[in-house]
């Protein structure tokens, strides 16, 4: 709860090149909607043609194509993994099996080089015996032992999906098991034989953002329809779900409601026998663990009650919510200073573990429960990277961290957080020679005057003549951070050849807490385009880089910043990706989930928070006769989540006004592009042909 944009110049930097005129833009518009409509789909199959005629012809592609391969569909990755059950899961894809598998091993056997794996479940060999297109959402699974497990199946990587029971033991779907339609719903275990599930009941049980608002028991053994409601939240909420609270024996502690009312507020309901509870909580604070009996909150506001500042992690005895929730009291645990925010919250069995980012870069700090409070210890693991907990076991105290940064390959480290004693697990190889470049943090200063930090991958060589090759990132919302991490595919496909990558850390992104965020959200929504700007004039100010050399790569909310790059600066880039973008901002909240993040951007059914989305909104602000830079736009069919009619719409207005520009509509993969690895290795190899031919030839 809590990439790209590519814009190109052919010739000069100044100009893009016209073809034939087409019909008005207004005429696309109904069938562009209909996101599988026949019209669309060979509309897009016809864009596909032309614009794979353009990237996959240069004769460049199929080594870049080869070399993105070898990364993606690498079989000496780390795998990453998990504790479950007493030993470590993995859920791994590669050439063979693009879909994936789950499998498991111990942990004396991932010690070695090639650990001895069992496979769970093949999803390749599912999907070939059903005759569908399974992609796994991951899966839901009982503690303590893990054994039965929710199997949540999206045909062809929509969020809709269906869930069915699985037996990890037995290694089948349980006959007469629970299996849920195809929906968007969430399933909780509440025990064994009961599932709390939010889905659509029928008419009047979801929000116009998509999501389920009631939550029903379903009890093991009776039909579906025969589940009782527990909770109802309203039909303009965001969503409601449940959410189970157990101890680490898997001993049932609390059932809760989370009532989202937008996508960054909450209320917290206690389902009690005697019904629901609401427990006061600010609702702009999120439940991030359950330690020693302690329910771990983290805070996006003040809360003057308890004495707790914004961006605060605390911790509330469970017993005393339960038994008097209005006069529970609050221990503070963290406190960020105006230079760090929380990036990550982990507990083991008996401890909490904190990812603490400070100016962008990580460490990792323990917290253990005690009469005197919270003890504090930093933990030992490499400054100057980023660290993620990947995995925290509730048997006991044992972690897996993962420390990394854009030129080194992650490691990752076995740590025992109560004592602090660690080793090395796995290292990551070398996808590419990273002896010719460095790292550097670099600040902007933006059109309000705010300090903007940036990172830049160069060659060491580098001369600051305004001519080196650069693409910049950046995504700009939802308090994401952008935090370092390893670049190989960028690194093999763009640095070895002599490029720079920067990577911009806006406003809008949790880099700095919940105040970073709520700096660029609604009607402060021109500070994160402000912020790029700014990194992007920098660059060029500082001769690293200049506007005909310069890309732009952006996904989903990054995919609206570079629409937005496209039409309020144009001067600055010749090369701009949009990956499954949100472009069309005056009807976002008619497509996909977009109803859901009104109170990220606004409601454009209000005229004053209209007035201000207009004045960015790509789709509408693109006019005839400028000098844009080339677009390469991508999108995919099965996107339930954004909707493929903002890049079908952005590119049918293009090609009306006589420009040119690239488009590629995936028929399958959803909003997370999961499509395995030879076909995610295509489009990659396709977006760094376009940078290839706009920034370097």
């Amino acid at each position: 709860m809590r990439i790209l944009l590519l814009t190109v110049v052919l010739g000069l930097a100044a100009g893009g090149v016209a073809i034939a005129q087409t019909p008005a833009p207004a005429a696309v518009d109904a069938w562009a909607e209909e996101i599988e409509g026949k019209q669309a789909l060979a509309w897009a199959a016809s864009e596909n043609t032309r614009s794979l005629a353009v990237l996959k012809g240069d004769a460049r592609y199929e080594g870049l194509y080869r070399e993105t391969l070898a990364i993606l569909g690498a079989k000496d990755r780390i795998p990453g993994v998990s504790f479950t059950g007493g030993q470590l899961h993995n859920f791994w894809r590669d050439q063979d099996n693009p879909k994936g598998v789950w499998r498991r091993t111990t942990l004396a056997s991932y010690r070695t080089a090639q650990p001895v794996w069992e496979t769970i479940l093949d999803l390749d060999a599912l999907g070939k015996a059903e005759g569908r297109n399974w992609v796994a959402q991951g899966r839901n699974c009982l503690l303590p032992d893990e054994r039965h497990c929710m199997i949540p199946l999206s045909d062809g990587g929509k969020d809709a999906s269906i869930q069915r029971e699985f037996d990890s033991v037995s290694k089948a779907f349980v006959k007469d098991g629970f299996v849920l339609p195809e929906g968007i719903q969430v399933a909780a275990w509440e025990d064994k034989d009961t599932l709390l599930v939010a889905r659509n009941w029928g008419e009047g049980t979801m929000t116009p953002s998509g999501y389920p608002f009631v939550i029903k028991r379903w009890k093991r053994g009776t039909p579906l329809a025969e589940a009782k409601e527990v909770f109802r939240g309203t039909p303009q909420d965001v969503r409601t779900m449940a959410l189970v609270l157990r101890d680490p024996d898997g001993i049932h502690q609390a059932t809760l409601a989370l009532r989202a009312t937008s996508i960054m507020e909450f209320e917290l309901h206690h389902l009690t026998d005697k019904g629901p509870v609401r427990w006061p909580f600010p609702s702009k604070s999120l439940v991030v663990g359950l330690v020693a009996g302690k329910l771990i909150v983290q805070l996006d506001t003040d809360w003057a009650e308890q004495g707790l500042k914004q961006g605060d992690l605390a911790a509330f005895d469970l017993a005393d919510l339960k038994a008097d929730p209005v006069n529970a009291r609050a221990t503070l645990i963290l406190r960020p200073t105006a230079r760090q925010s929380i990036e990550g919250v982990s507990n083991t069995r008996n401890t909490l573990v904190v990812s603490l980012l400070e100016d962008v870069t990580s460490k990792a700090t323990v917290f253990t429960p005690g009469r005197e409070g919270w003890a504090r210890k930093d933990l030992d693991l490499p400054t100057n990277a980023s660290i993620t907990v990947t995995t925290a076991s509730l048997a006991d105290d044992r972690l897996i961290a993962s420390v990394t940064n854009y030129l080194t390959p992650a490691t990752h480290w076995l740590v025992d957080a109560a004592s602090g004693k660690m080793e090395t697990l796995k290292t990551a190889p070398e996808r590419f020679d990273a002896s010719t470049h460095l790292v550097e943090q670099l600040f902007a200063t933006s059109k309000d005057g705010t300090r903007v930090p940036y990172f830049v991958v160069r060659p060491k060589a580098l001369r600051y003549d305004g001519s080196a090759p650069t693409i910049i990132t950046a995504y700009g919302g939802f308090q994401f951070s952008m935090s370092p991490g390893y670049l190989p595919v960028a690194g093999k496909l763009w640095m070895e050849h002599g490029g720079v990558f920067v990577i911009a850390n806006i406003r809008g992104g949790g880099e700095y807490g919940p105040a970073w965020h709520q700096a660029g959200v609604k009607a402060k929504r021109q500070n994160v385009y402000d912020d790029f700007f700014a990194v992007s004039k920098d660059l060029i100010a500082r001769k690293i880089t200049s506007p005909r050399r310069l890309g732009a790569i952006g996904n989903s909310n990054g995919g609206l910043l570079m629409g937005v790059a496209l039409t309020q600066r144009p001067d600055l880039y010749n090369a701009i990706i949009p990956q499954v973008p949100l472009l069309d901002m005056l009807n976002y909240t008619r497509f996909g989930m977009g109803a859901s993040w009104i109170s990220e951007y606004g409601d454009p059914a209000k005229p004053e928070e209209r007035a201000v989305l207009a004045a960015y909104d790509p789709y509408s602000n693109l006019r005839p006769g400028k000098a844009y830079p080339k677009v390469f736009l991508q999108t995919s069919s099965t996107d339930d989540r954004v909707h493929p009619v903002h890049a079908r719409k952005t590119a049918a207005r293009l090609k009306a006004y006589g420009y040119d520009y690239l488009y590629y509509e995936s028929t399958d993969g959803g909003h997370g592009g999961n499509v395995g690895p030879e076909a995610n290795s295509m489009v990659t190899a396709m977006e760094y042909i376009f940078f290839t031919q706009q920034l370097m030839d």
